[in-house]
Formats: structure tokens, C-alpha cells, sequence
């Protein structure tokens, strides 16, 4: 049983280190989804007078809360 507990020490450490990087990683990538997301509705937005700024806070709140972000971004741009 001795022997195992260096691996089993090495095995929660790798799996630390790997529940960090992936929580870092899902919100850059949702980040970069909101963005897109947020140039889209800019694209449609400009025949119509209306602009978001993309700004990296935009882009998170689109990328964490997703359709539901877009509408309240768009509804603090309309009334805010």
C-alpha cells in the first residue's frame, strides 16, 4: 500500500492542475463564442441603427449566459 500513495499524491495533483486549466480554458473559449456571437448581432444590428460594443466583459456575459446574455445586453443598450 506504500507504494501506491506517490502515485495516488501524483494522480490528485495532475488531477488539480487538470479541473484548473479546464475551468481557465472553458471561459476563454465561451469569451471568443460570445464574441462572435456579439460581431453577429452588431452585423444584423447596423442596418437597423443599433451597436454593442464587443468588449471582453460583453463577451464573457454572452459566452457564460448565452442567447439570454445577448438579449439583456441588448436590452441594457436599449434602456440603460
Amino acid at each position: 500500500m506504500e507504494a501506491f500513495l506517490p502515485y495516488l499524491a501524483g494522480l490528485a495533483v495532475l488531477l488539480l492542475i487538470v479541473t484548473l486549466f479546464s475551468l481557465s480554458f472553458k471561459l476563454v473559449w465561451n469569451a471568443l463564442v460570445g464574441g462572435i456571437v456579439l460581431w453577429c448581432v452588431d452585423l444584423v444590428g447596423a442596418a437597423f441603427g443599433f451597436h454593442i460594443e464587443i468588449t471582453f466583459v460583453n463577451a464573457l456575459i454572452v459566452g457564460f449566459f448565452g442567447v439570454p446574455g445577448v438579449v439583456a445586453l441588448a436590452f441594457w443598450k436599449m434602456f440603460g
